[in-house]
């Protein structure tokens, strides 16, 4: 698993219009390819009647896969520019999908290259993405004596503070970035004099809104 990563915040569609042609581009996030074909699949059934409905995606840790599509748009006028672009924003496991009801003007190539481009790019910055970071839950068990301590040591350091469990004992679970981990567990033993009892629980993504 990537312990970072990018994609898109939500899925939904925004719409532009370009020399009286309607791009209405529509995002969702996927993690396989199944699921973006479907999605395609879904949107061109809802816009039969478009004169085009285009689509991209990427998905993968390592991109591994990624397909673009013009759907009678001439060549490289369209998927492309699309991947293009989820691939200059640096986003993983997202599909897109441009539908064109054409108004009457030919863009000629660049035009749509442009255009399809544009459409992602403004779909993007209205639906947001957002950064996931892998973190480990991390359990610290300790004497109640030691509550007031490490929770206002956790309060005011890089670590996210989950939950506090008040039972026997005081059981503190705390977001940690996995590469620190380590780090998190040497601090704890430190400030409770070696008195904690610290364990690694589930991993999960945290996700982060980005500018």
């Amino acid at each position: 698993m990537l312990s970072q990563y990018y994609t898109v915040k939500q899925e939904g569609s925004h719409e532009i219009t370009i020399q009286k042609s309607r791009f209405i581009c529509h995002m969702k996030r996927v993690t396989n390819e199944e699921e973006a074909q479907q999605f395609i699949q879904d949107i061109k059934k809802q816009h039969w009647n478009a004169t085009h409905n285009c689509s991209a995606y990427l998905i993968g840790e390592r991109d591994q896969f990624q397909k673009a599509n013009d759907d009678g748009e001439p060549s490289g006028t369209a998927g492309v520019p699309m991947l293009e672009v989820l691939k200059k924003r640096g986003l993983k496991d997202t599909v897109v999908v441009v539908t064109r009801y054409f108004g009457g003007i030919k863009l000629g190539a660049g035009g749509l290259v442009r255009a399809y481009g544009k459409s992602v790019s403004e779909a993007l910055n209205e639906l947001g993405t957002v950064k996931r970071t892998l973190m480990a839950v991390m359990h610290t068990t300790v004497d109640y004596t030691w509550l007031g301590k490490l929770e206002n040591e956790l309060r005011s350091s890089v670590y996210l503070l989950k939950e506090i469990h008040y039972a026997d004992m005081v059981e503190i679970e705390t977001f940690v970035e996995e590469a620190q981990t380590e780090a998190f567990t040497e601090r704890m033993t430190e400030l409770t004099n070696g008195q904690a009892n610290i364990r690694a629980g589930e991993t999960t993504y945290l996700e982060e809104d980005v500018e």
